[in-house]
């Protein structure tokens, strides 16, 4: 992401610039999030970018006076960040990794991969967004299994300890495929996930592309390093003057679609040539 982020600075002609230092700082859960923010406040940065939803209400709690630029958020309007995408209102702005139609591609997608599914299992992180963001991701997915004639049903994991049991309880209700709600402690934890999908054979539609990179089966999401790209322009963009407020919110444009053949043998899948065309990249 950093290195996105700097791209972004770089293309707009100012991570070369000697006027311009960049504090890092990394946070594993809320409380280390709310310490680091405060810290930036404390040092009276000129900007403050984070990524993900709960990095930047954080920011958005600790600071009414320093421009904030938020990379991969998942609903802000939902979650109370900004008054809308056109109009952020307020000192926030940035991008969301939520584009529209997201949710019936995913499903379509994996309905093609493993045909005869009637039943998909939804892995969510309960609390990570605001309430109303999680209801309509939540009945969105619902609504879309249903026109397709397929029953769906989530299951909880607030934390990594959860991650045994909730798989657990998917191969009790003998769940035919899985889908891996966005999260940043899904993110960070990827592997134990693609781990316990694969131990329990259990096909599984991922978000992100690094999962499949590690051995999941496919994936289909905003391409997350283009929208840290995004956020390193709009950095640039209020250091030379512009106002959050007159910047919108940025939708995902990019994508990324990939199968991992190896993973689909494994589980015993005909890739459809359609799919192998489509997909932006192939592990063989």
């Amino acid at each position: 992401m950093r290195d996105a982020f700097e791209q972004g600075l770089r293309e707009s002609d100012y991570l070369n610039r000697q006027d311009i230092a960049i504090e890092n700082r990394y946070a594993k859960d809320a409380d280390e999030i709310s310490r680091a923010v405060n810290d930036l406040v404390t040092l009276r940065v000129d900007v403050i970018m984070t990524t993900g939803t709960p990095a930047s209400l954080a920011a958005k709690r600790a600071t009414s006076s320093i421009p904030i630029v938020a990379a991969n958020m998942a609903d802000p309007v939902a979650d109370g960040l900004v008054a809308s995408l056109s109009r952020p209102g307020g000192d926030l702005t940035g991008n969301t990794f939520l584009g529209p139609e997201l949710s019936a591609k995913r499903l379509q997608l994996l309905r093609e991969l493993v045909p005869g599914i009637t039943r998909i299992a939804g892995l969510q992180h309960p609390g990570v967004y605001g309430e109303r963001t999680m209801l309509n991701m939540l009945i969105d997915l619902q609504e879309r299994a249903k026109q397709g004639g397929i029953e769906f049903q989530a299951y909880d994991a607030r934390g990594p300890s959860d991650f045994d049991a909730a798989f657990e309880a998917m191969i009790k209700a003998r769940e035919d495929a899985l889908l891996v709600f966005p999260s940043p402690m899904f993110y960070v934890n990827y592997q134990r996930l693609v781990d316990l999908a694969t131990a329990h054979q259990l096909p599984t539609m991922w978000v992100f592309r690094e999962a499949v990179q590690a051995g999941g089966l496919i994936c289909y999401g905003a391409d997350i390093p283009d929208l840290s790209r995004r956020a390193g322009i709009y950095v640039a963009k209020i250091l030379r003057g512009a106002k959050p407020s007159d910047l919108p919110v940025e939708q995902p444009t990019r994508f990324d679609f990939m199968i991992n053949l190896r993973t689909a043998k494994a589980l015993r899948l005909t890739v459809p040539p359609t799919l192998l065309v489509a997909a932006d990249e192939v592990i063989e």
